[in-house]
């Protein structure tokens, strides 16, 4: 399960599919060429990482007077930006679209039969949206807010010092801001099957025709239905007797139907025990959440899938 981003031999950074939109977006979050400021003097704050609650310490910092330093290792925006809330609101707008075509007949309007998502153009539309709403979050807007914005993986050398790049930077305080990652579970055989995460999910150029989403949580259930609605097959597995197991149950009902509607496989209380790759398919090993390690009672499951999301949680 790798992350959107990586640094090819030429020293870009990279997010997949490395398209027009997907590279004006590293030119705002960041850009190739960009330099690093030389430190002078003490900073008032030091902020280590540049999501959402980095940017705006920095920000606040700044707008109060302070010397502030921001250090980002991947791509300023954070989760919300590049790999959360934009691009999966983007993805959740089209699925809206295309339930409502899909339904449109119980209004009285008549839709032609056949009528298809184009997932390569959904995908399009969405990396194009936060290519548009990367300026906000970008190297150069913060610069101009009077932060000194360094790319690169920072380290702390000191009490009161950070080095990021060979520079040095001395400071009063520091906020570590680095965010979370998706988690893991400790699954047999999942770091085998190039899983998708939140953190990959929105390379895709392809339609899954077959989606198995481990974890009802808010994002295992938002990308469940946008993918049935976009036409995938998708089956949902969770441990917990119903979707959105830390919620209220009477919530989470409302959309346990919806889900169930919009023709996801619902399969709950129900426990991954190992998932294999078998040729080009995923194949998932279910047991009952309280079931043996083999599924001892006799009631274990198989679900295949070209593809396999893992939506357990954060880290």
């Amino acid at each position: 399960m790798t992350t959107d981003a990586h640094d090819p031999t030429d020293g870009r950074l990279v997010v997949p599919p490395d398209g027009e939109h997907d590279r004006a977006l590293v030119g705002h979050v960041h850009p190739p060429g960009w330099t690093n400021p030389e430190p002078d003097g003490r900073y008032n704050l030091v902020v280590v990482g540049a999501g959402t609650a980095g940017l705006v310490s920095a920000a606040g910092a700044a707008g109060l007077g302070g010397r502030v330093a921001l250090v980002e290792r991947h791509l300023m925006g954070g989760d919300c930006l590049n790999v959360g809330c934009v691009p999966s609101k983007g993805l959740l707008a089209a699925a809206r679209r295309a339930a409502d075509v899909a339904r449109a007949g119980e209004f009285g309007v008549r839709v032609p039969e056949g009528v298809t998502v184009d997932f390569p153009a959904v995908m399009e539309r969405m990396r194009r949206l936060r290519a548009d709403i990367a300026p906000n979050d970008s190297a150069q807007r913060f610069r101009d807010l009077g932060v000194d914005v360094y790319l690169g993986g920072g380290r702390f050398t000191g009490p009161d010092t950070l080095e990021v790049g060979g520079r040095t930077l001395r400071f009063k305080k520091a906020v570590v801001a680095t965010g979370a990652r998706a988690s893991a579970p400790p699954i047999p055989g999942l770091d085998g099957v190039d899983a998708l995460t939140n953190e990959t999910l929105f390379s895709l150029t392809e339609l899954p025709p077959r989606l198995a989403v481990l974890g009802a949580g808010p994002i295992g259930c938002e990308m469940a239905q946008a993918f049935a609605r976009f036409g995938s097959r998708v089956t949902l597995v969770e441990m917990g007797e119903h979707v959105l197991p830390r919620e209220d149950p009477d919530a989470a009902r409302v959309v346990q139907e919806a889900l169930a509607r919009d023709g996801v496989d619902l399969r709950l209380a129900t426990r991954t025990v190992r998932v294999a790759r078998d040729g080009d398919e995923v194949v998932l090993h279910l047991a009952p959440a309280g079931a043996g390690a083999a599924g001892a009672d006799g009631a274990a499951t198989t679900v295949r899938a070209d593809r396999l999301l893992v939506a357990v949680g954060r880290a």
